[in-house]
């Protein structure tokens, strides 16, 4: 209701004749009267206080004073100002070394972002700011404000079928529609995968926050308003909830043992604690058996309160869960046909459910068939401008136009004689690719080493680089001259888009949140990618190392002044030798020789 109410007023206030430019007339000369009495007023202040200071000088003498200053600064040795000018420059050269690990750290200056923060407002800067209602900012807010109230009420449609998972959201990058965390769509299995990886390199492969988005995702997918009505879905809302593994693996067996046909449960056991893909598919295959009966169940009562209307989407994601890991468990056992015909009627009995990405799930177990053709028609379908882009379909595009010429690509025989059309489609694809996420390129061509992916992902980052090269490395490496042709050409992107952060070329521009968000994603032993790659102007490096050294030799000059002197004229000499120098070397030479004939004649 607030947000409804907001949309009105600003759609209210936007209808305005007030609102439109040109009605109002009188707006311009106001606006000028006022900035004309400010700027009077504050110099009407300055005068008034010099004349302040000039009547109060003989009570202040300030005459008296000012002459004892002059004394005293004509008082001051040398070293003083040798020792005052190093200290401002040992100051100024922190400062600057502060600068850059600010720089590479954040991508901002430190002192811009204390003045434009800070100061600006102090000094007048934030009325700008603020948008006059008949203003094109305004009106441009007024109008994102219509269409994500037409949005909401358009998805209201297919609620009942359609999970509201908390990750879902949108990175704080400008407004990027492709900036988003999602749920990883080939995730591993926490008690299978993650954890032997832990047994067998003592190190945690998933941090705290991937772990509180999954947990948030479970509590989604798993709980509703409706749980108290059952006592094993009571006790599983708390095991969702719980932090510590052992904890939610017996409230798991507390829940079976309250109910044998809790799905949850058997999910739950299946992702934690079975240790092998053959134990988790046979929870899986028993969750799926109570799971379809509670699902029939729910089918029946749908339509008798809203609270079972709530069931029911409680109980198809369900459904659906269990059948995509099932899924994915006959994928990584082998059995690939029987992976993609799950695949396949689960699109086809859940089509609001595209949200979830279980079509990159088929586009892996496809290419792993080599089945090129069926991959083709799924991109047809799903790598739409309408729907939101991932790696996986940019570059599962790229790879099939390369697949077409890559075997017969060489870059000396097409520097000769060009690209050919379907070059210059693969190239073109190549590149949209790139744009999209520029860090899988990296792990495709081995230059970074990859480790298991996280549950969640970010589109864009390097978060979804690992999660498509950890499992697509394989199919690239499968056609012949794919690589050759990836590593020759996903540079020239780069030229193509000199300012990725303030235009894109096919895509949004890059947001620039994807290295905090990938951080926060990533295990803290894996080197995150950074683009575009944050580089400090020349003259920051040349003004801090000359600050200092001008330090150094100035703390160094007052500590030990005769041994800095004679170091002085040392380098000096060396390096512009002047004429008194060899004129006396050579009257000192003539000496000598005088003071030897006169011996020799003795």
């Amino acid at each position: 209701m607030a947000d409804r109410g907001g949309v009105g007023e600003a759609a209210a206030v936007g209808a305005s004749p007030a609102s439109v430019p040109g009605l109002n007339p009188t707006l311009g000369w106001r606006k000028r009267l006022r900035a004309g009495l400010a700027g009077t007023g504050a110099s009407l202040w300055f005068v008034a206080g010099l004349g302040l200071l000039y009547a109060l000088r003989i009570p202040l003498r300030l005459c008296e004073n000012l002459a004892a200053v002059t004394v005293f600064l004509n008082s001051l040795t040398p070293k003083f100002y040798v020792a005052l000018t190093g200290t401002s420059s040992l100051i100024s050269g922190l400062i600057f070394i502060f600068e850059w690990w600010y720089f590479h750290k954040h991508g901002t200056s430190f002192i811009e972002q204390v003045s434009v923060s800070h100061l600006q407002p102090l000094m007048g800067g934030t009325e700008s700011s603020i948008s006059e209602p008949g203003s094109p900012s305004r009106n441009r807010e007024n109008e994102t404000s219509r269409q994500n109230l037409s949005e909401q009420n358009v998805s209201g449609q297919a609620r009942w079928l359609t999970p509201v998972i908390p990750a879902f959201w949108e990175a704080k990058a400008g407004g990027s529609r492709e900036c988003k965390v999602w749920r990883n769509p080939l995730n591993l299995f926490r008690g299978a995968e993650y954890r032997r990886y832990t047994w067998v390199t003592g190190k945690e492969p998933l941090t705290y926050y991937d772990m509180n988005l999954s947990a948030q995702d479970h509590q989604t997918f798993f709980t509703c308003d409706t749980d108290f009505l059952r006592p094993s879905d009571t006790v599983m809302q708390k095991a969702w909830r719980e932090r510590n593994p052992p904890a939610r693996i017996k409230a798991a067996y507390q829940a079976l043992e309250l109910n044998n046909d809790c799905a949850t449960a058997y999910v739950l056991l299946a992702e934690e604690e079975a240790t092998t893909i053959v134990d988790a598919e046979r929870l899986f295959k028993q969750a799926l058996k109570a799971g379809e009966t509670i699902y029939r169940q729910s089918q029946q009562c749908q339509h008798q309160s809203p609270q079972h209307e709530a069931q029911l989407r409680r109980d198809t994601n369900v459904l659906v869960y269990i059948k995509r890991r099932l899924a994915m468990c006959a994928r990584k056992l082998g059995r690939i046909r029987e992976a993609v015909k799950i695949m396949r009627d689960l699109m086809k009995e859940f089509p609001p459910l595209t949200m979830l990405n279980i079509h990159e799930n088929l586009l892996e177990s496809l290419l792993e068939l080599q089945a090129y053709a069926d991959v083709q028609a799924v991109l047809a379908k799903y790598d739409d401008i309408s729907l939101p882009k991932s790696a996986a379909i940019c570059y599962t595009a790229a790879l099939l136009k390369t697949r077409t010429v890559s075997e017969k690509f060489s870059p000396e025989t097409a520097s000769r004689r060009g690209l050919s059309t379907a070059e210059i489609n693969a190239v073109e694809a190549i590149h949209r690719a790139v744009e999209f996420n520029p860090h899988v390129p990296k792990y495709l061509l081995e230059m970074k080493s990859l480790i298991l992916p996280p549950e969640h992902i970010l589109k864009r980052g390097d978060s979804e680089a690992i999660a498509y090269a950890f499992f697509h490395l394989q199919h690239w490496k499968r056609i012949e001259g794919a690589l050759n042709l990836l590593e020759c050409t996903w540079e020239g992107t780069f030229r193509m888009i000199p300012y990725p952060l303030e235009k894109g070329h096919l895509f949004y521009p890059y947001p620039s949140c994807t290295e905090t968000a990938d951080r926060e994603l990533l295990p803290t032993f894996h080197h995150v990618s950074v683009y575009p790659k944050k580089e400090l102007p020349l003259f920051i490096h040349f003004t801090a190392g000359f600050c200092s050294s001008t330090a150094m030799i100035a703390i160094l000059t007052h500590q030990f002044p005769e041994i800095m002197g004679i170091f002085a004229k040392a380098v000096l000499g060396l390096w512009c030798p002047q004429p008194w120098a060899s004129s006396g070397f050579e009257e000192n030479t003539q000496d000598l020789k005088s003071e030897d004939l006169g011996l020799s004649s003795g």
